[in-house]
């Protein structure tokens, strides 16, 4: 018997274990609807032929296929950067996205990898999945292709030949968790629910005919105008003989009965929503707003967790071409993101800052929203603004030998063309006294002046700050004199 490590090696595995045995065989699938079955998971691809199913599916692939993608270069070499980026252009990647999310379906999406020799490095030409009933996990939960050649335990698969993403996989469940098995009972209530609810639509939908004849009457006669009742109510027309007679019969008080087989139906449609969509607010249930909002958010989770399938899967692809061209150097990161959620968080927390004193450049707001050159008139900042205008002011007011500097720039700035600023000079003149440093200046025009535009306000700045400047330069001055 082998020595083992407590502290390196498993113990607990399924090889020492007492509740399996391989048997020569695979690992079967414990998903305890196909154990019920007896069938592999192509029973769950026949599920998506149902339109409710199939939609849902369709919903839940494009709100990811929705998102933005791209890579992140990191802290990966700039050769390698450009390497990946050129790879991915390539690939046919919103086909690759939709084949990766399968793995929510089924709990495990096998996609094989083509690899070629392209410019000197080997890279993907395609990704392809395979039907995942093709494969199997051994008692070490490694993958394996249940070949011709090897029907009981399957073929191990070559490293860096197979992607596999999957959703929720454990040590005891390598399958992973398909969401169709919550659709399978569902499904199968509401097909026979329509089943009945037809039959019942159909026999007690319309009138009853009623046919009646001598008791005299032959066996003949009387499947004559048995006949002759189905034509009535196929055609509306029949012939009976001249002694009998056809009553219509209307059932009354069935409507109760056929609402059971529709609040069947609907319930089976509800749950079939919640299992792909989390929520059913916005598909059968009459929501009022709040709840249709809170079904909505609990998608976007479902969104978001997909995402994250797909980017797992992305980026191990991303390594393994690291791994055989670049000796393992680090990759970029591929990654999903909501644009607009993005935005709106960023602007957010933009006027948050602005609010509390920050003041941004064009650069800033070119790299965070990509404006382009010339989209800006001002710079949102008013550091930058004073600073090219602050000594051109300075060294007009020395070489004219004004006795009092600060009042000439003043009259400077009005002269300027600063939008009716007259009224506000001796305010401006007071927080300037009062401020200690820029900072707590910045702060009190924003208290004091907080309502102006934003254009108007960064004005306001500039010229303030114009006025601290000028004042500083003069009392240095006079401190010199």
């Amino acid at each position: 018997m082998a020595t083992i490590s407590p502290l390196t090696d498993q113990l607990a595995t399924r090889a020492r274990s007492i509740d399996f045995s391989a048997l020569g065989q695979w690992l079967p699938n414990p998903d305890p609807i196909l154990k019920a079955q007896g069938k592999d998971i192509s029973v769950y691809r026949a599920l998506q032929g149902d339109a409710l199913v199939g939609a849902c599916i369709r919903r839940r692939k494009s709100a990811v296929k929705a998102l933005e993608w791209g890579l992140d270069r990191g802290q990966a070499a700039s050769r390698t950067a450009k390497a990946i980026e050129a790879m991915l252009t390539t690939l046919d990647l919103e086909r690759i996205i939709g084949q990766i999310l399968d793995a929510t379906l089924y709990g495990y999406q096998p996609m094989e990898i083509e690899w070629q020799r392209v410019g000197g490095l080997w890279v993907p030409v395609d990704v392809q999945a395979k039907p995942p009933e093709w494969f199997c996990f051994d008692a070490s939960n490694q993958l394996r292709f249940k070949s011709r050649a090897s029907p009981l335990l399957g073929e191990l698969l070559p490293e860096r030949k197979f992607l596999l993403p999957r959703q929720d996989p454990t040590y005891q469940n390598p399958y992973g968790f398909a969401d169709l098995s919550l659709c399978f009972w569902p499904l199968t209530f509401k097909k026979g629910g329509m089943k009945f609810w037809l039959a019942f639509a159909e026999k007690f939908g319309s009138a009853f005919s009623i046919g009646k004849l001598p008791r005299s009457a032959s066996n003949e006669e009387r499947a004559k105008l048995l006949d002759s009742l189905e034509a009535l109510i196929q055609d509306g027309v029949a012939t009976i003989p001249d002694d009998g007679s056809v009553e219509l019969v209307e059932m009354a008080g069935k409507s109760a009965s056929a609402d059971l087989y529709e609040r069947l139906v609907l319930h089976c449609r509800g749950e079939i929503s919640i299992a792909l969509l989390g929520q059913n607010q916005t598909t059968e249930a009459s929501a009022n707003k709040a709840s249709a909002g809170a079904g909505l958010e609990v998608t976007k989770h479902l969104r978001d967790g997909d995402a994250k399938i797909v980017a797992a899967a992305m980026n191990q692809l991303i390594r393994w071409v690291c791994e055989l061209n670049f000796g393992g150097a680090v990759a970029p990161v591929w990654s999903l993101w909501d644009q607009e959620s993005q935005d709106k968080l960023q602007a957010a927390r933009d006027k948050s800052n602005y609010d509390a004193g920050a003041r941004f450049t064009n650069n800033y707001w070119q790299r965070a929203y990509g404006y382009q050159d010339g989209d800006l008139q001002s710079a949102p900042g008013a550091a930058p603004a004073v600073s090219v205008g602050a000594p051109a002011f300075a060294e007009a007011a020395l070489n004219a030998g004004s006795a009092d500097p600060l009042q000439a720039q003043t009259d400077a700035l009005l002269a300027a063309g600063a939008p009716q600023w007259a009224g506000m000079v001796d305010q401006l003149q007071a927080l300037v006294d009062q401020a200690d440093s820029a900072q707590a200046l910045q702060q009190a025009l924003v208290q004091a002046y907080g309502g102006l535009e934003s254009g108007q306000l960064v004005k306001l700045m500039a010229a303030a700050l114009a006025l601290a400047e000028l004042k500083g330069m003069d009392d240095a001055a006079q401190g010199v004199g």
